[in-house]
């Protein structure tokens, strides 16, 4: 559990946000790396990437490995660059279409704009999980109900009158 860092006005408070997107993408994760497991040169194709079914499973296989880590981690924070690594790989992985002719650079170019979307969102997510504090801080003094006076207000009229003139 990551916990609001010091900078924000819910300092020490549980981020239940980001790390319930973190884990949402550890399922997106899985799923993908099944999708790429069971259907290797489908989707080599469909990427622009024919030829490269064993390429396709092993980030089929590291997808999966990083959905469970995600999952299964108490801080989901390095599992989360880990991701962002990975788009950095698939993304010189689609690359290698761009040059085998117009239909392909076409299809390779889709599927980088896909990649390059997630790639933002998972940089994102990782970027919040690194600023935040993995100890929870005390949270910020709650001033709401005090007045600033030290009696009521009923009780400091003409207080002020008779300090006055006492002098």
């Amino acid at each position: 559990m990551r916990y609001e860092s010091t900078g924000s006005p819910r300092r020490g408070h549980p981020d239940h946000a980001t790390d319930r997107l973190a884990r949402g993408l550890g399922l997106v994760s899985i799923a993908l790396g099944v999708a790429e497991l069971a259907a290797a040169p489908a989707l080599a194709r469909a990427a622009g990437i024919p030829c490269r079914e064993g390429l396709v499973r092993a980030c089929g296989a590291r997808e999966i490995a990083t959905g469970v880590a995600l999952l299964a981690a108490e801080d989901p924070a390095p599992w989360m660059w880990a991701r962002v690594a990975g788009d950095a790989l698939d993304l010189s992985l689609l690359a290698g279409g761009l040059g085998d002719g117009p239909r392909r650079r076409e299809r390779a170019g889709l599927a980088m704009g896909g990649v390059a979307a997630i790639a933002l969102l998972d940089l994102a997510v990782a970027r919040t999980l690194a600023g935040e504090d993995r100890h929870p801080r005390p949270p910020l003094a709650d001033y709401r109900d005090r007045r600033g006076f030290p009696r009521p207000p009923s009780a400091m009229r003409g207080v002020a009158r008779e300090a006055a003139s006492s002098y």
